[in-house]
């Protein structure tokens, strides 16, 4: 992917500028990224990246100057085969951005073009975030922790959604998306013929009755008001069928609306667990697997944040088309940046009933590519009024 942005220098410049309305601007915007030869070039930019997906931490990476406000694109595909037949489908064999981000990235590269013909226009530094590394690989958390977003006020981010009509957009101020942690067990125990139990520890029914009281974190010990899921969602065995096995493993996730409530999950998942394997006289672990698959906190959006965006966005496309969303299981990296600075994220439509926009994360994903124009003149937009409230000098475009 690094090769479509070699074209894109780091520039900076000094400039004061008057304030401008808002309505004219996001109007402005919009009908400049809905211009044929601009569409066009969304779409012919979009299908070249859906045309070699790369997963996290193959994405191609540049540099740039220090940052101030952003706006931030993911970029990894999933290892999911596509099944779209279409004149961009995948090349890369066993690969498919079938989460949208060929959409993310390319609304981002539009909004470059459409910041960069209102530079003149701009009050500070913009600062253009792809990111590596969102599929469970936590490349928010990375990039914060090598400083590479050090200096920030505020980030906005942009995520298809193709169960909302194209035109459309939606958010909700403060918790928005769940923090989720993964966690995989052993139990173990003493295999043996089964026609000879009481010779055995059998780890299969230690497993059995650890993973139902697991369910009773949820179920017992929450209020339910609050709200958490504790998942197995796989298990492992020897498969011989008259034999005990000497360990049996399994794991799921763990999810809270709360960053807090992860902690407290996480330690009653290993009490738990060791408790329900010494009841049955075998021996338990937990790994929680934080050195490959970092806990990600939950989504909040600063209320401020959200609702300048919000008014751009119903300055744009009118405040019908502004949806306030519920809050989701769901989990995103985005939180990382989060629990930094002020953050603001949102949902874009990508459905359109004369394209069979499938589910996120299937093999047949596709979207509305009409989004294209509407979020590279969202992310501009957001952008620019942002900086109009917040006067600084230095005027940067980074690509990461």
């Amino acid at each position: 992917m690094s090769t479509l942005f070699t074209s894109y220098a780091t520039w900076a410049t000094e400039i004061q500028l008057s304030g401008m309305e808002l309505s004219s601007l996001t109007r402005e915007l919009l009908e400049s990224a809905r211009q044929p030869e601009f569409v066009e070039w969304l779409k012919k930019t979009r299908r070249r990246i859906h045309e070699y997906p790369e997963l996290a931490f193959e994405e191609g990476v540049g540099s740039g100057l220090q940052p101030w406000f952003g706006l931030r694109a993911d970029m990894d595909a999933l290892p999911i085969q596509e099944f779209v037949e279409s004149e961009y489908k995948s090349k890369n064999n066993g690969k498919t951005h079938a989460c949208g981000r060929d959409v993310h990235v390319t609304m981002l590269l539009g909004a470059a073009r459409l910041l960069k013909s209102k530079i003149d226009k701009l009050k500070g530094t913009v600062k253009l975030v792809f990111q590596p590394g969102e599929e469970g690989h936590a490349g928010a958390y990375h990039m914060i922790k090598e400083g590479a977003l050090d200096d920030f006020k505020g980030i906005f981010g942009l995520h298809v959604h193709p169960e909302m009509p194209t035109g459309t957009i939606g958010s909700r101020p403060g918790s928005i998306l769940a923090g989720c942690g993964s966690f995989v067990a052993m139990i173990k125990g003493k295999g043996g013929h089964d026609a000879k139990p009481q010779v055995t520890r059998d780890p299969v029914l230690a497993v059995s009755f650890a993973i139902l009281a697991l369910q009773q974190i949820v179920s017992r010990e929450t209020n339910p008001l609050e709200a958490r899921v504790v998942s197995v969602t796989f298990i492992e065995a020897d498969q011989a069928e008259n034999v005990i096995p000497e360990t049996v493993r399994f794991g799921g996730t763990f999810r809270t609306m709360t960053t807090e409530g992860l902690s407290y999950i996480q330690q009653r998942i290993e009490e738990v667990i060791k408790n329900q394997a010494a009841v049955h006289q075998c021996s338990g672990t937990v790994d929680f697997l934080e050195d490959k698959l970092r806990p990600y906190p939950a989504t909040v959006n600063d209320e401020e944040l959200y609702e300048h965006a919000k008014e751009v966005v119903a300055s744009m496309l009118g405040g019908p088309n502004v949806r306030l969303l519920p809050m989701s299981m769901g989990a995103e990296d985005f939180s990382f940046y989060s629990q930094k600075m002020a953050a603001a994220f949102f949902m874009i439509g990508s459905k359109n009933k004369t394209v069979k926009t499938w589910s996120a994360h299937t093999s047949y994903f596709d979207v509305d590519e009409d989004v294209l124009p509407i979020g590279a003149a969202l992310h501009a937009a957001v952008a620019i009024s942002y900086l109009d409230k917040h006067v600084v000098n230095n005027i940067c475009f980074l690509f990461l």
